[in-house]
């Protein structure tokens, strides 16, 4: 049996699984973020995707974050709802509903909203000018993760483009790049965050020589956060997942596990064979979108067993897990496994609460209240 200071009397209380967060591992990733923004000079603006909290929002800030992003207008919906006052939409809102709700939030709190096109700006320009409210944007740039993004060589005539458009405020660029180097996904993290720093820095000098005056220069992903916030003119983080990490940023090099403050606490339900032990935690448990064996990170299995890296979670299903056990273990029906997911953004929007282990051991429910947020 898997034991360790993650136990608690939560088995009997809630049963398994469920998604326990170490809460002075939780903290020290806070700090520590927060530390990094202060020893460059940017601002820090993390993005909630991976915990969905406003609980844990709030103590982001208070650390230091000058506000907060959010991809979907209705996750920015609960986080002011929650009283937060600084959101910004890191993602295209073009659909005429979450237009209209975009337009609503600007009158509640400080919001600024991703553009990637002249289209989608000027359904937003068309809103703002409808109801007399000025809105703040700001421009995406694809710099090679090839997803949203408008193409890096059309942006500053894009920028000048929608400079012109009324009810509108260009105030800056950004960009999602992750581990990317020269187009591909690489490990190596320094390089990769140069890149992408330098990238945008040039890029912005380019789009105010046009006379526009962007200030904001919005980048990075919690791998290569640490080098591109050193880049001069770089004026904003957007790290997500540090708050928790994760298998993957462990073995891209940006934290150890030992700094991985989520874990699935599991039970065996079944050993129908020695090498062969069944959790309760399958597909409806832990993401599937960070696969096994794939380059360059090249993970076995969907996520690691605390305290035994040599067992591998190698299948799922929708309610079974199956881990492949090798050498001595004395695993029985009803023991407790802790496992590190491998992606933890998609693992917690599985989960409708997770609980938060605090350092005098008590424990403490928190909702998972972004979850499921997705117009």
């Amino acid at each position: 049996m898997l034991r360790g200071k993650g136990e608690t009397d939560m088995d009997a209380s809630v049963g398994t699984p469920y998604l326990l967060i170490d809460g002075a591992k939780m903290e020290r990733n806070i700090l520590g973020m927060a530390d990094v923004a202060r020893r460059a000079g940017v601002s820090l603006r993390p993005h909630i995707k991976t915990h969905k909290s406003p609980f844990i929002a709030k103590k982001q800030l208070e650390a230091g974050a000058v506000g907060i992003t959010v991809a979907k207008v209705s996750e920015a919906e609960v986080m002011v709802d929650a009283g937060i006052r600084d959101v910004f939409i890191a993602y295209p809102v073009v659909t005429e509903p979450q237009v209209q709700r975009a337009i609503g939030l600007s009158k509640r709190t400080d919001l600024t909203v991703g553009v990637d096109s002249l289209e989608g700006a000027k359904r937003l320009s068309e809103a703002a000018r409808e109801e007399g409210v000025p809105l703040e944007v700001r421009l995406e740039i694809d710099t090679g993760l090839r997803r949203t993004g408008v193409p890096y060589d059309d942006a500053v005539k894009v920028a000048c483009q929608i400079d012109r458009l009324q009810g509108l405020n260009l105030t800056g660029i950004y960009t999602y790049r992750g581990a990317v180097l020269g187009g591909s996904k690489t490990l190596d993290l320094k390089a990769a965050g140069e890149e992408e720093g330098e990238l945008m820095v040039s890029l912005a000098d380019r789009i105010r020589e046009q006379g526009v005056g962007v200030k904001d220069v919005s980048v990075g992903s919690t791998p290569t956060v640490e080098y591109v916030a050193e880049v001069e003119g770089v004026t904003e983080i957007r790290p997500g997942t540090y708050v928790f990490y994760d298998r993957m940023q462990d073995r891209l090099g940006a934290c150890s596990i030992e700094d991985c403050a989520a874990m699935m606490i599991t039970s065996i339900v079944s050993r129908p064979h020695e090498d062969v032990a069944m959790i309760d935690g399958g597909s409806k448990t832990f993401a599937t979108d960070v696969l096994p064996d794939e380059p360059p990170i090249n993970l076995r299995g969907y996520g690691q067993v605390v305290g035994s890296p040599e067992i591998v979670l190698e299948s799922l299903w929708e309610e079974h897990g199956r881990l492949a056990v090798s050498g001595e273990h004395d695993f029985g029906v009803g023991d407790r496994v802790q496992i590190v997911p491998n992606h933890i953004c998609s693992t917690v929007n599985l989960h409708n609460k997770v609980y938060l282990l605090n350092e005098d051991s008590s424990v403490q429910s928190l909702e998972v209240a972004a979850r499921g947020k997705v117009r």
